[in-house]
């Protein structure tokens, strides 16, 4: 276990950003978007087709973007990065 997590954390450290399949909440998911925001310093684009009410208020705070699909935060993706 402890070798997965710091593999998780070391790509997040080398990535330029975090792409987030948001499909279901999460626990290992909401721990990397924290992580990669707050001490990492990292943009987190999320996808999700969860609406706006469903989704946990730690993605909704510690993601810079949450778009409804993959080809949304990809274009957002290239027009901001």
């Amino acid at each position: 276990a402890n070798e997965i997590v710091e593999f998780d954390l070391q790509d997040i450290r080398d990535a330029d950003l975090v792409l987030v399949n948001y499909s279901k909440p999460s626990i290992g998911t909401a721990m990397e978007v924290f992580y990669a925001s707050r001490d990492a310093g990292k943009f987190v684009i999320a996808f999700s087709p969860l609406p706006y009410k469903d989704c946990s208020p730690w993605m909704v705070r510690f993601c810079t973007k949450i778009l409804p699909d993959l080809n949304a935060a990809l274009n957002y993706i290239e027009r901001h990065f």
